[in-house]
């Protein structure tokens, strides 16, 4: 992988390289034909194999992991995940991995986060808001995390910033993101629209659109929008939703194995 660049492996999992750090984002290896449980009794089939498999991927200093579903963290990730690997997550995605033998899941609350070093680089995950719904139904569902990915290639560096939305919908706390980073070079979107008794569980075009004005990055990047049955916003509702009031960040539309090379940051000032 080229460093700073964002690998699309199928859902909401990317590999992340910038500088000499690689994250991988919520493993979900799982082929087409497969189930996925997503808790409550709900399971639903991939529709579509990951660009690589575990074993294909690079030497890797951590996860990060927004939320414990099935179509997030996977039974192939359970056994195939060196057990030694950090995964940086929320705290009821750290208990049940360390039931599956974990050894080093990191709770990262709101806000709070964790510093990778390496010589002069500094890499920061900071854990920001997330639900997964809104209303009574949010608690039939596990704790989400968005995060922000911050790297700095030595002290003083202008940051480069990645921001994951994990599995959010569009909700008032969000503004405090755009309030504590007002600059946010690149937004990875988990779309889809995902729908239960006509419920909606993640954001679906028009409110993908909706969080890029609210946060305003640079660039964006839509995943998580057509892996699974239970995805009810294909990705056309977000591009012509993009079309429709004009793009409040430069899109790129990945398909899985494409790799997205991340841009500069934006102002050295800030």
């Amino acid at each position: 992988m080229p460093d700073d660049s964002l690998f699309f492996v199928g859902n909401a999992t990317t590999v992340l390289r910038m500088g000499p750090f690689t994250l991988l984002t919520d493993p979900n290896f799982l082929h087409r034909g497969q189930w996925a449980y997503f808790g409550q009794g709900l399971f639903s089939r991939r529709r579509a194999d990951p660009a690589l498999e575990i074993a294909d991927l690079p030497p890797l200093d951590a996860v990060v992991l927004s939320h414990f579903h099935g179509d997030h963290f996977d039974r192939v990730a359970a056994r195939e995940l060196d057990r030694d690997l950090p995964i940086l997550t929320t705290a009821h995605a750290a208990k049940r991995l360390a039931r599956r033998g974990f050894r080093e899941p990191v709770v990262l609350a709101r806000w709070s986060e964790q510093v990778l070093t390496k010589g002069e680089a500094v890499l920061t995950v900071t854990a920001l808001p997330g639900r997964h719904a809104l209303g009574p139904v949010a608690a039939l569902l596990p704790p989400v995390m968005g995060s922000l990915v911050e790297y700095r290639a030595r002290p003083g560096a202008p940051p480069l910033r990645v921001y994951f939305s994990g599995d959010t919908l569009v909700h008032d706390d969000l503004r405090e993101i755009r309030e504590r980073y007002p600059s946010i070079d690149v937004a990875v979107v988990h779309l889809g629209g995902t729908k239960f008794l006509g419920i909606l569980l993640t954001m679906d075009g028009t409110q993908g659109v909706d969080l890029l004005e609210l946060l305003r990055p640079r660039h964006a990047v839509p995943v998580h929008y057509d892996d699974y049955g239970l995805m009810k916003s294909p990705l056309s509702d977000f591009a012509a939703e993009v079309t429709r009031r004009g793009p409040a960040a430069e899109v790129t539309y990945l398909d899985r194995g494409d790799t997205y090379v991340l841009p500069p940051p934006a102002d050295p000032t800030r």
